[in-house]
């Protein structure tokens, strides 16, 4: 009876322990998870990007690899058929020039996307409502694969179409006889 008991609080604690690792892990996702507390304090700018590729609301903002606030949104503007994001930034960072760059990096191989601020050289900052001008989307890497191998298979195959291209059963060199492993055959 005894063991019996261990055993069962041991079980029982084991899946409280891993309940409260459930719960971490999910207010560590960039997206969101449980968001704890009201809304954070800074000021609000935006940006116009031709793809976010998979950006979520939740994603870092970062300068130099430092966090400075997260993506709050991201919506679709039908005038300009591009997309909108827009980021709070931390009140304690209220001197990013406003010629400042945004562009959609990734962190990792495969990791997630963020928003990386490359500082330009204005003595004006951004302030709340301020719109990033200058923007580099995200790259996917699906594409990337796609036009890769569609150059590929083009320049691949352009050596065998071209005339006088060395074509299945033609010898290297018209003039010399060759044997079948394509070198000259010699005479004896």
């Amino acid at each position: 009876m005894r063991a019996n008991r261990t055993l069962e609080i041991g079980t029982g604690l084991f899946v409280l322990l891993g309940f409260a690792a459930l719960l971490f892990l999910t207010t560590q996702l960039p997206a969101g998870g449980l968001k704890f507390g009201g809304a954070k304090a800074g000021y609000h700018v935006s940006a116009v990007f031709d793809n976010v590729g998979d950006l979520k609301v939740g994603s870092p903002v970062s300068i130099s690899g430092v966090r400075v606030g997260q993506v709050t949104g991201i919506r679709f503007d039908s005038r300009t058929f591009k997309a909108v994001v827009s980021m709070r930034i931390d009140p304690q960072y209220n001197q990013i020039p406003e010629d400042s760059f945004a562009s959609i990096e990734t962190q990792g191989l495969l990791g997630g996307k963020y928003i990386s601020l490359s500082p330009g050289g204005l003595d004006t900052y951004l302030k709340g409502g301020s719109t990033i001008e200058q923007t580099q989307s995200a790259i996917v890497l699906e594409n990337l694969i796609n036009k890769f191998f569609a150059n590929y298979s083009t320049s691949g195959q352009s050596g065998a179409n071209q005339p006088g291209g060395n074509q299945g059963g033609s010898q290297p060199n018209p003039g010399k006889a060759t044997d079948n492993s394509g070198k000259p055959e010699s005479h004896k």
